[in-house]
């Protein structure tokens, strides 16, 4: 993933604060547009685990902050429901205008019942994912309720969320009531997904209930059984974006482009350093994620570096295996290789060399499964020690490295 920021002017000129996520082999097929939950912001670990997997799947995502939160210009005491849409719908048109015009709503919490207005209102939406939403706005009104006399006495009020203090206008209260969720829903007419947790105290599931009542199909709804609220674990919410690009790929026409390889490379190694270790791995075609564990600091997304050089040698025998199994027609039937990397020091390999120093170690072991003499499973033996990347690793390896 690679992530371009962005400054977009909303309706006052102040400038929102947004970050377009990009698939890093630099090919969209659909852009996406990610509102965040009440007081929160687009660096929510929600919001980006989901925008960082859904690259994976080739979209473009576009998460901002609405008006006064996070790094976005504004006073949030000012704001108001009403000013979350437009500013959605301002980043509807910068993205519109200078990308192309995105297809996919997505939103979180009060987000999502911002998103569920906004395609009501833009043309170019043709389908909503919707997370732990309200089925009212007004909803929110639970989270304030301890403010509502001083904001009803002085027109503001001043409460805290999260250990965080905001102030609430008296306006935001009253604007709460503007938009009518029964009434929106039945009449979008385009595909919904619906994501929430039976186990959510802040917005119970009997609000997925109600908007899965209201829309009309092709509607979904899929249970994020176990999850709190801000899908605080990262596996919940990773399982939400993986079901979430699943589901666009049902509803939604995807554009085919060519790839764009990169210059000079078979292969990209992106990685930025707010994600720990986390690294995405492209040809162009295919997207990968490689890791550490979360031992030794890394968030476990993926397998490791030499892991990663493990599974390149076991695949590369087992297709070896297969072709030559086919040309000599031998019933080979399945073939699993078994790889493990030790460093182990040299006398432990019969070397007379510097006996402190150590060597690279790769255990192979593969299991033949057919109808095969044991002098066939002894050449396949022979043929695996053959295979590419086996011989590549055998021979010493030449790296040039140097800075683009």
């Amino acid at each position: 993933m690679k992530s371009v920021k962005l400054k977009i002017a909303n309706k006052k000129g102040e400038q929102i604060h947004a970050v377009l996520d990009l698939p890093i082999n630099n090919t969209v097929k659909h852009y996406c547009i990610f509102a965040h939950c009440f007081t929160c912001s687009s660096q929510l670990p929600i919001v980006k685990t989901i925008s960082r997997e859904l690259t994976n799947y080739g979209f473009g995502v576009l998460r901002f902050d609405f008006t006064g939160l996070g790094d976005s210009e504004g006073e949030f005491a000012e704001t108001n429901f009403s000013h979350n849409i437009d500013d959605l719908i301002c980043v509807n048109n910068f993205l519109t205008d200078n990308y192309k015009a995105p297809g996919i709503l997505i939103g979180h919490s009060l987000g999502g019942a911002a998103v569920l207005v906004g395609a009501s209102l833009l043309e170019n939406i043709k389908a909503i994912a919707t997370i732990a939403a309200p089925a009212d706005v007004a909803h929110i009104k639970h989270l304030v309720k301890d403010a509502l006399p001083q904001i009803e006495e002085k027109g503001y009020g001043d409460i805290e969320i999260a250990g965080r203090p905001f102030r609430i206008g008296k306006s935001f209260i009253n604007d709460l009531h503007t938009y009518d969720l029964s009434e929106i829903v039945p009449k979008l007419r385009k595909p919904l997904l619906i994501l929430h947790s039976p186990q959510d105290i802040i917005v119970g599931i009997e609000n997925a209930a109600k908007i899965y009542q209201w829309a009309h199909h092709p509607k979904s709804f899929l249970s994020l059984y176990g999850a709190d609220h801000l899908l605080s674990k990262r596996a919940d919410s990773s399982y939400a974006a993986k079901s979430i690009a699943t589901w666009i790929e049902r509803y939604i026409e995807l554009e085919q482009k060519e790839p764009m390889q990169p210059t000079d490379a078979d292969v990209v190694a992106h990685l930025e350093l707010e994600d720990g270790f986390t690294t995405q791995i492209s040809d162009g075609k295919h997207t990968i994620i490689a890791d550490e564990p979360k031992s030794i600091g890394g968030n476990d997304l993926g397998m490791a570096p030499y892991e990663l050089l493990n599974a390149a040698l076991g695949a590369c025998t087992n297709m070896t295996l297969k072709m030559y199994a086919e040309r000599k027609g031998w019933d080979l039937q399945e073939v699993k290789t078994h790889l493990s990397h030790t460093k182990k020091h040299i006398e432990d390999c019969n070397s007379v060399e510097n006996s402190q120093s150590k060597i690279d170690v790769i255990d192979k072991k593969i299991e033949i499964i057919g109808n095969l003499t044991d002098e066939q499973k002894a050449k396949l033996i022979e043929i695996a020690a053959k295979c590419p990347v086996n011989k590549t690793l055998l021979s010493g390896v030449k790296i040039n490295t140097k800075q683009i």
